[in-house]
């Protein structure tokens, strides 16, 4: 049952909150937020709360900037993290002031994008695993890993358990539904994985989830960040998203008529994956340093291809079936905007559902970093984009990919990321220096 106004002031009433934050996030998918009293909280779910959108990276022009905060009653929070004060967050629309849809909000574009699906009879359930690094500072004010743990360990190399439980209870008390957390395979590289569910609450929630980790870190002399590589020489972190399609309350991707139980829906679309995951990646590793974690050695992803059995594909399809039954798809990582990459990724899975595209034999026992470039291109596996340069070229050329996001929000993500691109391609970088200033 949908919750009213009603409810939530009587929620806010009973939990004594003192501030809301009205949360919403820019194209890039940065988190942004206009703190109001509990006092003016009625009249900003009535109203909505006007805001200088010419401020916001992606919005609007300065001669068009006022907009408004939509609240959506769905997601009113208190956030337990808050040591001073009872803050509550709810998450909110980016309207134009004159209450007409604001192209340029990201959470729009998705909900215009699970609206298609909808209407054809879908629904996109999404699971993701959420990989961070936690540093502390040297005098120095450089930043260092400050354990020695690794995949799956825990106390004493573990130093940072008791803090890491403390951000999963506190996602509990926002009713999130926290499948597992535990040290991932770096020093200082932890994972907390949410159960699958709607789409659009799990984009929701991993930003609501950046917000607890960072905040959480912070109050215990930490630093959390969601950067895909900052340390050399160990795996970076990815945010690899569980899929699958749900028809009339059944898991769509599942067929017990067929030897490997997959439906015809669920190869269709793993092969859109496959066909747009070039331009799509864009979007979902949105980071010149994003790319720093897609090379071979390090348990990315590098090469398309899918498999039901083996890690090192860019699709894997665990083993569960039934209502279990899902794809994996395993590149992402955490620095991208939910919003958005749960938009290309639900519209490029679905184009091949809809074009009965066939993902062909998976590649169960081969490993794809051992094999030789012939081998590969013998088996018809290409490789990711290998910069962002690349992904922003694959991005232009695919009308389907493109087509997931509205004009305002793929013009402006195109012409910042391609003025990232080539302020670094500009810079003089101190390894080069290491590298070539006395030899040449």
């Amino acid at each position: 049952m949908s919750l009213t106004k009603d409810d939530i002031l009587r929620q806010a009433k009973e939990l004594k909150i003192q501030f809301v934050r009205l949360q919403f996030v820019d194209v890039l998918g940065i988190p942004k937020n206009v703190e109001i009293p509990a006092k003016r909280f009625p009249q900003a779910l009535d109203e909505g709360v006007n805001f200088d959108g010419s401020s916001i990276e992606g919005f609007v022009r300065i001669e068009e900037s006022d907009m408004k905060l939509v609240p959506d009653l769905e997601t009113f929070m208190c956030c337990p993290w808050e040591e001073q004060d009872r803050v509550a967050r709810i998450i909110c629309d980016v309207q134009k002031s004159d209450g007409s849809v604001f192209e340029g909000c990201a959470r729009t574009n998705l909900k215009r994008v699970l609206a298609g699906v909808i209407d054809k009879g879908y629904e996109l359930n999404i699971g993701t695993e959420a990989e961070f690094f936690m540093f502390k500072w040297n005098e120095q004010g450089k930043p260092y890993t400050a354990d020695k743990g690794s995949y799956f360990d825990l106390l004493p190399l573990d130093h940072e358990e008791r803090l890491r439980r403390d951000m999963v209870i506190a996602l509990e008390e926002l009713n999130f539904n926290i499948e597992a957390s535990h040290h991932e395979c770096g020093p200082g590289q932890h994972e907390i994985d949410f159960h699958y569910g709607n789409a659009m609450k799990i984009a929701d929630n991993l930003i609501t989830l950046k917000l607890a980790v960072k905040t959480l870190a912070i109050q215990k002399g930490y630093v959390a960040t969601f950067m895909p590589k900052p340390v050399f020489g160990v795996p970076g972190s990815g945010m690899h998203t569980h899929l699958s399609l749900y028809r009339n309350g059944t898991n769509a991707f599942y067929d017990p008529e067929k030897p490997d139980g997959l439906s015809d829906i669920a190869r269709g679309f793993i092969a859109g994956l496959l066909q747009h995951v070039s331009a799509f990646t864009a979007i979902t590793n949105p980071l010149i340093n994003s790319y720093k974690r897609l090379v071979p050695g390090y348990e990315a992803p590098v090469y398309i291809a899918w498999a039901e059995k083996n890690r090192s594909p860019l699709v894997r399809v665990p083993p569960q079936r039934g209502n279990g039954t899902r794809a994996e798809l395993r590149s992402p990582d955490p620095s991208c905007n939910p919003y958005l990459a749960f938009a290309v990724i639900l519209q490029s899975g679905f184009d091949g559902v809809e074009k009965l595209l066939d993902p062909g034999k998976p590649c169960n026992n081969l490993n794809l970093y051992e094999m030789s470039c012939q081998e590969r291109e013998e088996y018809g596996i290409r490789n990711l984009p290998r910069n962002l340069g690349e992904a922003l070229d694959e991005l232009e050329k695919d009308p389907v990919v493109k087509d997931a996001l509205t004009s305002h929000i793929l013009n402006y993500f195109l012409t910042a990321k391609w003025n990232e691109w080539m302020e670094f391609q500009r810079i003089v970088h101190p390894w080069e220096v290491e590298r070539y200033l006395e030899l040449y």
